[in-house]
This record gives structure tokens, C-alpha cells and sequence, in this order.
């Protein structure tokens, strides 16, 4: 399977080879089919190997039923991405203040109105 390629593309490829095989004389089992399958899966996908190494019977669990896994994968992994991706546009950027310049600016401001109330009676 190539890096960026989809599931369905990598195993619609999967049957001209395996017919291809026969035709030339070599057959396989369908559990050397889905060890073959899983093999060729990037590194990107080594989780979902392990796991379904553990969790399934590889000797009767059937090319579709690991297709239908990988598929579902595929789907999760797309769906978290673009989540991710979401999460990084809505990024939000707040101000920052420093209490002490609030109260100086506040005392400032006091300032300001008497000196404005002492200017006003000093002209009356």
C-alpha cells in the first residue's frame, strides 16, 4: 500500500494480483491472504495490525470481514484528523493585563477628576 493511498483503492489491487497468481500456477489460502494484506499496510497502520492480530482468529477470519475492519479504521482515523484540524483553526487568543497597571491607570483617572474639579472652582 502506498502512504497517502485509501483502503479501497490498495485492496481493489488485491484481487488482479491473487487472480494473476493463479493463473500462473500458485493459489493461496484465504489466511495467507489476509497475512499478505496486513503485511503490506504502512507503518500508520501498525496499531490496527497488532490489534487485530490479537483480537481475531487470523486462520478464519475472512478477507472481507478484515476489509470491513480496515475500511472502518480508515473512516475513525479520517474523522480525528480532520478534528484535530478543526481544533487548530478555532484557536482563540485573549489579552493579557497586568492588575497593577488597572490600578494605576484607576488612580490616574481619580487624579485627573480632581484636578479637574480644583481647575474648575479655581476659575469660578
Amino acid at each position: 500500500m502506498k502512504e497517502n493511498e485509501i483502503i479501497v483503492k490498495m485492496i481493489t489491487r488485491f484481487p488482479d494480483i491473487f487472480n494473476g497468481l493463479e493463473a500462473l500456477g500458485k493459489t493461496y489460502k484465504e489466511s495467507e491472504k489476509v497475512m499478505k494484506i496486513l503485511r503490506s499496510l504502512p507503518s500508520k497502520w501498525h496499531t490496527k495490525v497488532t490489534a487485530i492480530q490479537e483480537a481475531k482468529n487470523l486462520t478464519k477470519l475472512p478477507v472481507e470481514e478484515l476489509i470491513g475492519l480496515l475500511m472502518t479504521y480508515e473512516t475513525n482515523l479520517t474523522k480525528k484528523l480532520q478534528e484535530s484540524e478543526d481544533k487548530k483553526k478555532k484557536s482563540i487568543t485573549l489579552k493579557a493585563t497586568n492588575k497593577e497597571e488597572e490600578v494605576e491607570e484607576g488612580k490616574q483617572s481619580e487624579e485627573d477628576d480632581d484636578l479637574t474639579l480644583i481647575t474648575r472652582k479655581f476659575n469660578k
